[in-house]
């Protein structure tokens, strides 16, 4: 029983929050309330959640001797030795396999990208994670590989702002994850991540100025030209702008002030007021579209 215990937290199912954006597609092309497309989105959430989880084995294997060193990452089951490196392997190919499928059984646009998602991240864990930028900017192509395939799963377009603002929200998260390992293993920093070594804070934080203002900027632009044809309507998504403000200020405080952030997804399930604000833009976004 145990082992089930450490094999379901070796998946790190918090983390499937991060896959929600697979859901921007349906919310964005105003199809929520149409059960058959309701349906695929669910079914393409669910094979990129098996994706990740297969990438996270994935890393975690080639990363066991790093993590041990790690503070937090030693308590992980596969660097602890609770799950064996062989076993996660196992359920890697597993769960690759399974996530493939899925989606190619919804069409093979969404088969195409979940497979492209797999061998990006296979480069990553492989190589791309020892070459500073290149580890971060792969990180957020992932997060727009999760875009696509959402809007590829509900047969919709995607807005080139919306990916644009993807990619530079993964980045300000990537930027500001790495700053977090720097400060919290500060000598031991590469003896954990090898790549550190390339990053200082100065120019860490210089990253995260620029990534945070192009983020605002191009999601107000997406926001006041978003124009949404269902039913010949605009649903004034830039009434969203002050709780995408807000969030991105709350996460820089909870980096600079509370020097955490090194999990994206801990600080949102974690800290209450950035909790209660990802709810209000999601309840306000889905209330644009289908109330107003």
């Amino acid at each position: 029983m145990q082992l089930i215990i450490d094999v379901i937290r070796s998946f790190r199912p918090t983390q499937w929050i991060k896959n929600g954006i697979v859901l921007a597609g349906l919310i964005f092309s105003a199809k929520f309330t149409d059960p058959a497309m309701d349906l695929k989105a669910f079914a393409a959430f669910v094979g990129f959640c098996l994706l990740s989880s297969a990438v996270y084995l994935f890393n975690d294997v080639q990363d066991v001797e790093f993590d041990r060193i790690h503070p937090k990452k030693a308590k992980r089951p596969i660097a602890s030795g609770k799950v064996s490196t062989q076993l996660a392997l196992t359920l890697s190919v597993f769960l690759s396999i399974a996530g493939v499928i899925i989606s190619f059984g919804i069409n093979s646009k969404l088969g195409t990208v979940a497979t492209g998602y797999l061998i990006l991240n296979i480069f990553y864990s492989k190589i791309l994670k020892r070459i500073v930028i290149i580890d971060v900017m792969t990180i957020a192509i992932g997060f727009v590989f999760r875009a696509a395939a959402g809007a590829y799963a509900v047969d919709v377009s995607i807005s080139a702002w919306l990916l644009i603002c993807t990619i530079l929200l993964a980045l300000f998260l990537g930027f500001t994850k790495r700053r977090y390992e720097v400060v919290l293993l500060d000598e031991n920093a590469t003896q954990h991540r090898l790549i550190l070594d390339q990053y200082s804070l100065p120019f860490m934080d210089q990253m995260i100025s620029v990534v945070t203002a192009s983020t605002l900027v191009i999601y107000t632009i997406y926001t006041v030209t978003f124009k949404n044809y269902h039913n010949g309507t605009d649903p004034k998504l830039e009434y969203t702008i002050p709780f995408v403000i807000y969030g991105i200020f709350r996460y820089l405080y909870i980096v600079y002030h509370k020097a955490e952030g090194g999990s994206p997804t801990e600080s949102i399930l974690t800290d209450r007021p950035l909790m209660i604000n990802t709810i209000l833009w999601l309840l306000t976004v889905l209330i644009l579209f289908y109330a107003v």
